[in-house]
């Protein structure tokens, strides 16, 4: 996804004209993204963009605000985190590969890694997750299974899968065994296809 595809996506959302100022505005003057990017959910609505598969309005025109900054991406996304309700995280995470910021977003991947909130860790597997080292991003797979995220949201999942991560999959899968539960399929079929690299 690109900001000219996302723009391209939100030209039937409420309120057009209202993007096209935040976006200038924030271009000309920064300090107003503290205005438009908390708005952007009211003002651009909270729908699915059919143009944009995985993205909603609000996220979409958030990323573009991002974007639209002449400069200091990196601090301006990790203040929009940080003071953000959820809706916010969501929109800086799944902006960070849009952005130039190179591996400065990191930390917020971490940081929405070990929340509760399962949108969040879906947002931060998302093609930023190059950033994360092995480890991190094993052990972020491995929440994905312990709390039922998909993992068709991880980017990249089978160039990255290991050795180790179907290792500790396999562990996991025994435990369940044991208990009387079952792995979620999707990550069934992952251990699967790992066993037959491994073997191959």
């Amino acid at each position: 996804m690109t900001p000219d595809s996302l723009r391209a996506a939100l030209r039937g959302v409420p309120e057009p004209d209202w993007l096209d100022t935040a976006l200038r505005r924030v271009a000309a003057e920064p300090a107003t993204i503290e205005r438009f990017f908390p708005a952007a959910g009211r003002r651009c609505g909270r729908a699915p963009l059919p143009g944009a598969p995985g993205w909603s309005a609000d996220e979409a025109a958030r990323a573009l605000l991002l974007a639209a900054l002449p400069t200091d991406h990196a601090t301006h996304a990790e203040t929009r985190y940080r003071q953000g309700d959820a809706a916010e995280k969501r929109a800086v995470l799944k902006a960070l590969p849009l952005l130039p910021v190179g591996a400065a977003g990191t930390p917020l991947l971490h940081d929405a890694i070990r929340t509760n909130d399962t949108r969040l860790l879906a947002a931060a597997l998302g093609p930023y997750a190059r950033h994360l080292d092995p480890d991190a991003w094993r052990q972020a797979v491995l929440k994905c299974v312990f709390t039922g995220v998909p993992l068709a949201v991880v980017h990249d999942l089978d160039a990255r899968a290991d050795g180790e991560l179907a290792a500790m999959l396999a562990s996991l899968a025994a435990e369940r065994q044991a208990a009387g539960r079952a792995m979620p399929a999707d990550a069934t079929d992952l251990l699967t296809r790992l066993r037959e690299i491994q073997e191959a």
